[in-house]
């Protein structure tokens, strides 16, 4: 394999993006030394990528809300779908987790994946209930 190297600095980053950006227009062949070398490109690009521009993966309501925007629905959907206004509410706000029940509307109806719908998540602020109770006593 001609001029493969590890990726260890920027530079080897966007050399290695230039060397497989050739390939994008006339894709290799399976089994052949240029289809060799774009693997080995690839699996060098995607090792550096992860290393140094880590995705942050997406918790529930940013999900809802990102597919919410992109398929132009509004929270009256939301509530249609999980059956509350309130609870619609809720869900949006971080006050309340959603339930099996409710990702598995979303993944079916909406087309969410399931695998960003169970990921747990934190809910807003809510402080110590103790605290707040005391602090209301007084």
């Amino acid at each position: 394999m001609d001029n493969i190297r590890p990726i260890k600095t920027e530079a080897d980053y966007d050399w290695a993006i230039a060397e497989i950006t050739r390939y994008f227009d006339k894709e290799p062949v399976p089994g052949t030394p240029d289809a060799d070398r774009f693997d080995v490109l690839a699996e060098l690009i995607e090792a550096y990528e992860a290393k140094h521009y880590p995705i942050a993966e997406t918790d529930p309501v940013d999900a809802i809300t990102a597919h919410m925007e992109m398929a132009n629905l509004s929270r009256h959907a939301l509530v249609k779908l999980l059956g509350s206004a309130s609870r619609a509410s809720e869900i949006l706000a971080r006050k309340r987790a959603l339930t099996m029940d409710m990702a598995f509307k979303l993944n079916r109806e909406w087309h969410i994946p399931a695998e960003v719908l169970i990921v747990p998540y934190h809910l807003a602020d809510q402080g110590n209930k103790k605290d707040k109770k005391a602090a209301a006593r007084a």
